[in-house]
């Protein structure tokens, strides 16, 4: 379940922050609405690193289909030439 409180409560943030863990964040409202997200560093991270994959991914999909796909041989061939030479 969700741990959501008011900003208001940041009054206490020790408080607040003592219950921010890992794959638990708090969610802050402010006038009924969710408004902020206050989450453990380490997911933060790691919630960066997925967006930057996803990113990655999605530029090299698009560059497949705008300038065609290699053959998994062809990528074979490229990383032992590189490992070689």
């Amino acid at each position: 379940m969700p741990n959501i409180k008011p900003v208001t409560d940041l009054r206490n943030y020790s408080e607040v922050l003592r219950e921010v863990g890992s794959d638990a964040p708090v969610f802050l409202t402010k006038n009924g609405r969710g408004q902020y997200a206050i989450l453990d560093i380490r997911d933060y991270e790691k919630l960066q690193a997925e967006i930057t994959l996803v990113s990655e991914l999605n530029k090299g999909r698009k560059s497949g289909e705008e300038n065609g796909w290699l053959s998994s041989e062809d990528v074979r061939s490229h990383f032992r030439a590189k490992r070689n030479g």
